[in-house]
């Protein structure tokens, strides 16, 4: 057995004497009448941005949808005779229709791999891999956007500015979904832009009306 993985296994045995013997009622109450959390929260697949961790939330508080870049894809269905794998919008779907969510999160970070990977890809920098390019290329707009708003930023400036981009771009794809247009229309579901600085442990929100983040604490 690897250090890492004896790592693992004894926290989960910590987990279970500790965390678990402490919220036995919790666990019991979500088995036998199964999670009904109120967010859904699209967050990256990055070690260090464990949203239960980061956001010190309950078992069943929220339905976590991890991808690289903590992206939203436009709406896209099938076409006859073909089949595709849509698994960040399958888990979107399950989460309004049936699990009836209240919020949507798109939760960004700093520092984060995916997005950059599509500002190389951007500026003419060859990406490796079969997947990631085609992937975080559903942002490629961030760059744009990103550009426009500061014509002269580059390097470390221009990333931080294309992860926050990339979030309000995810949040404009999320309205293409109809039955999350339809809820947020009706005002039975809200969409939310957060964005973390894992450096400094900031957390800040996206607000339409000013287009810009600001710090939620």
């Amino acid at each position: 057995m690897t250090p890492i993985l004896n790592k693992l296994i004894f926290g989960f045995t910590f987990f279970r004497e500790k965390y678990f013997s402490e919220r036995k009622d919790l666990y019991r109450r979500l088995v036998r009448d199964g999670q009904r959390p109120n967010i859904a929260m699209v967050a990256c697949s990055d070690s260090r941005v464990d949203p239960a961790l980061v956001l010190q939330s309950d078992p069943g508080d929220i339905f976590a949808i991890r991808n690289v870049a903590n992206l939203v894809p436009p709406f896209e269905e099938d076409q006859a005779g073909e089949t595709s794998y849509h698994g960040t919008s399958a888990a979107l779907e399950f989460a309004v229709e049936q699990l009836g969510v209240e919020h949507i999160v798109i939760f960004g970070h700093a520092h984060c791999s995916g997005v950059k990977a599509m500002v190389m890809g951007q500026e003419g920098t060859p990406v490796a891999g079969r997947f990631v390019p085609s992937w975080t290329s559903i942002v490629n707009k961030a760059y744009t956007l990103a550009k426009s708003k500061n014509p002269s930023a580059e390097g470390e400036v221009l990333d931080r500015c294309c992860e926050r981009q990339a979030v309000i771009v995810s949040l404009e794809n999320l309205m293409t979904f109809p039955f999350i247009r339809e809820r947020v229309e009706n005002q039975t579901l809200q969409i939310h832009g957060w964005y973390l600085d894992i450096a400094e442990g900031e957390l800040s929100s996206y607000d339409p009306a000013q287009d810009k983040f600001s710090p939620l604490v």
